[in-house]
């Protein structure tokens, strides 16, 4: 059960992370190689709620390696696709067809018959 719940907080981590890669990328405009552009991404805060999130996701998933089977662990950060569908539905206002969701169910069904 630990295990379940360090991998379902390690997911939310990494899709939080890709959440927020998104957003900074959204804001950050147009590529530029200048250093005008580079400067003004360091107000972008969306960054930072990027890195720290991978970060402690990072940290997370050395502990979970080290103290839990591999074969176990590694099936279960899939969970972060689950949490990556409802993210696209609740942040990005996207719309999921049905076959993504059955998808989701069958990606939850392996986790659950992994953890058993």
């Amino acid at each position: 059960m630990r295990l379940i719940f360090l991998a379902l907080l390690q997911s939310l981590l990494l899709c939080s992370g890709q959440v927020f890669l998104k957003l900074a990328l959204e804001k950050m405009g147009d590529f530029e190689m200048k250093l005008h552009f580079f400067l003004s991404q360091l107000v972008n805060w969306w960054w930072l709620a990027c890195g720290l999130c991978y970060g402690a996701g990072a940290l997370l998933w050395f502990h979970i390696l080290k103290n839990h089977p591999f074969s176990k662990a590694y099936p279960l950060i899939s969970l972060s696709y689950v949490f990556g569908m409802l993210a696209a539905v609740v942040v990005f206002k996207e719309s999921v067809p049905p076959v993504r969701w059955l998808g989701v169910l069958l990606i939850m069904a392996g986790c659950f018959f992994i953890a058993k």
